[in-house]
């Protein structure tokens, strides 16, 4: 339980500081930060149950986008603001760094694995992004015709 906690603070200090580096408006640094918390808390508890990372990275992205769309919606903002700030904790940059780690020490074998992971993980948050998007505008075109 100790651990949920420390990760689900851990993500939402993440969150809300990446929304002050991108210059987000103060009023939606809370909510930038819970939607990154709840993205990462989707993708760790699915790491958790041993389900693949990459599903869990396409789940996590697919919360957040959709989170995002709800806060855009409620608070009236663009929700570039929220997914950008809310998908920082879900970036592979551990994997990445050890890819170009192993590249820089010539040990090519062992960055292939690692850069695999973090290209394969990064293309499935881009795909669960893309996916809510694609959701959210059918939902919002059915809206539309049913009025």
């Amino acid at each position: 339980m100790m651990y949920i906690l420390t990760h689900s603070l851990l993500s939402f200090i993440a969150a809300t500081a990446f929304g002050i580096i991108f210059n987000a408006p103060k009023r939606s640094l809370l909510q930038c930060g819970l939607v990154g918390m709840i993205g990462w808390l989707v993708f760790q508890l699915m790491s958790d149950a041993q389900i693949d990372l990459a599903i869990a990275a396409f789940s996590g992205a697919f919360a957040v986008a959709l989170i995002g769309h709800l806060m855009s919606k409620q608070y009236k903002m663009p929700i570039i603001i929220f997914i950008v700030a809310g998908i920082i904790p879900l970036v592979p940059g551990g994997s990445a760094y050890d890819a170009m780690r192993h590249v820089v020490s010539n040990d090519y074998t062992g960055a292939l694995p690692l850069a695999m992971k973090a290209f394969i993980i990064s293309g499935a948050i881009a795909m669960g992004l893309v996916f809510a998007e694609v959701i959210m505008q059918l939902i919002n075109k059915i809206f539309v015709n049913m009025k």
